[in-house]
């Protein structure tokens, strides 16, 4: 299968939380909660049949955009988000204090 990310189109299912990307009967997703001014990033999924076609990058960068456009802070509570910010540093002022993140588990 040739997946190309950039011609994927990443659609915010706010119904279910979560950022989509749709290839046949396969969806990608990254969950996520929001309060507030603040988004926190909870988990990213990729079927096994997309893995390795930079799917979860495409979802991560639109989720990022995403907080910037609505000027929410993050809370990378998804280990591949929080590794995507650290390979990404154009993406770290929008991680939120840590004090937010200490709310979001508590409520998680």
């Amino acid at each position: 299968m040739n997946i190309t990310p950039d011609e994927l189109t990443v659609i915010n299912n706010e119904s279910a939380n979560r950022f989509e990307i749709r290839i046949g009967d396969d969806v990608a997703f990254l969950t996520y909660t929001h309060d507030g001014s603040t988004i926190a990033y909870t988990h990213t999924e990729v079927p096994p049949a997309l893995e390795g076609h930079g799917i979860a990058a495409k979802l991560a960068a639109h989720a990022l955009d995403y907080a910037r456009s609505n000027s929410f802070g993050v809370v990378p509570l998804c280990p591949y988000v929080a590794e995507y910010i650290k390979r990404h540093p154009e993406y770290a002022d929008l991680v939120a204090p840590r004090a937010r993140w200490r709310e979001f588990l508590r409520s998680g």
